[in-house]
């Protein structure tokens, strides 16, 4: 008896690790990819496509993919200075500075709120002990948007610091950047600096002025709710304030980083066919397919 049980358990260890390794080397693949090939979609994208469908509409999208020198300097400092200030030289984690940065950002907004006879000067950011638990750096969430849902549990954070490190890694920083600014959240169906700009805007994403960078930048950590500047203008107003004073002390990713890569071109069968390769809890990291 004991020894069937350990044989059992020796399996079951053996197909745990055949497991790990074959969703690492899986996801070590596609984030390879991701230097000159651009996603077709994201966990996110896929996830709130689910979602409208539940609710009985038709999914939103509204997305124009465009290379980091068509999205203003403007943009990726205000998005650096309100999500990643020391994004340019951190390895992928840098939680100790993003708590400072945001203690800091709210005794700033609590000050301003005081001096407007505002009576709740906290109600622009949500309560800061639950921001520390999620605080993430832009590539820690560039990797739960491309291939995570956004389930709080040990293995998905497991899965996110993995994929962080092959970020990291494989890609450039401004490589990194890039992908982010294409593919966030700005809104109900709007993904990307260029949809966000020309749906708040009106114009490209590469003629923001800092004024309207910042405000970008604020609403991105919720933009459907929170930070929603229909629902919420104060909250997003004072944020935009904020980030707009710390975008000059921002260190941009120098361009000599970034890795030599060919143009980016149609890589969407291959890819597209690994998707079934592994379980649905990876949370559609295998809807990921590529496309210029």
């Amino acid at each position: 008896m004991f020894k069937w049980l350990k044989r059992i358990l020796i399996f079951s260890l053996l197909a745990i690790l055949l497991w790990i390794a074959a969703e690492a080397s899986l996801y070590y693949y596609w984030v390879r990819q991701l230097r000159d090939h651009n996603p077709q979609t994201t966990a996110l994208i896929e996830q709130r496509a689910r979602e409208a469908r539940a609710r009985g509409e038709e999914p939103k999208r509204f997305q124009q993919w465009v290379p980091l020198s068509r999205i203003s300097v403007n943009l990726q400092r205000a998005v650096i200075a309100g999500e990643d200030h020391n994004f340019a030289t951190h390895n992928g984690f840098d939680y100790e500075a993003i708590r400072r940065a945001w203690e800091e950002a709210q005794r700033e907004a609590e000050r301003e709120a005081r001096a407007e006879g505002d009576q709740d000067p906290t109600d622009w950011i949500p309560p800061l002990p639950a921001f520390k638990r999620g605080a993430s750096t832009i590539t820690q969430q560039l990797a739960k948007n491309l291939f995570l849902s956004t389930e709080r549990s040990f293995l998905r954070k497991a899965r996110e610091a993995f994929i962080t490190i092959l970020l990291e890694h494989e890609l450039s920083k401004r490589r990194i950047l890039e992908l982010y600014l294409n593919v966030i959240e700005w809104g109900d169906g709007i993904y990307g600096a260029e949809a966000a700009s020309q749906y708040y805007f009106k114009k490209s994403a590469a003629d923001l002025t800092p004024r309207e960078a910042a405000f970008l930048a604020a609403i991105i950590p919720n933009p459907i709710t929170v930070f929603n500047p229909q629902k919420n203008p104060r909250r997003v107003a004072r944020r935009q304030r904020i980030i707009l004073r710390y975008m000059s002390s921002v260190k941009l990713p120098a361009e000599r980083e970034e890795r030599s890569a060919s143009r980016p071109t149609a890589f969407g069968p291959l890819m597209c066919a690994a998707r079934n390769l592994i379980p649905q809890s990876s949370a559609s990291a295998a809807r990921i397919c590529w496309t210029t």
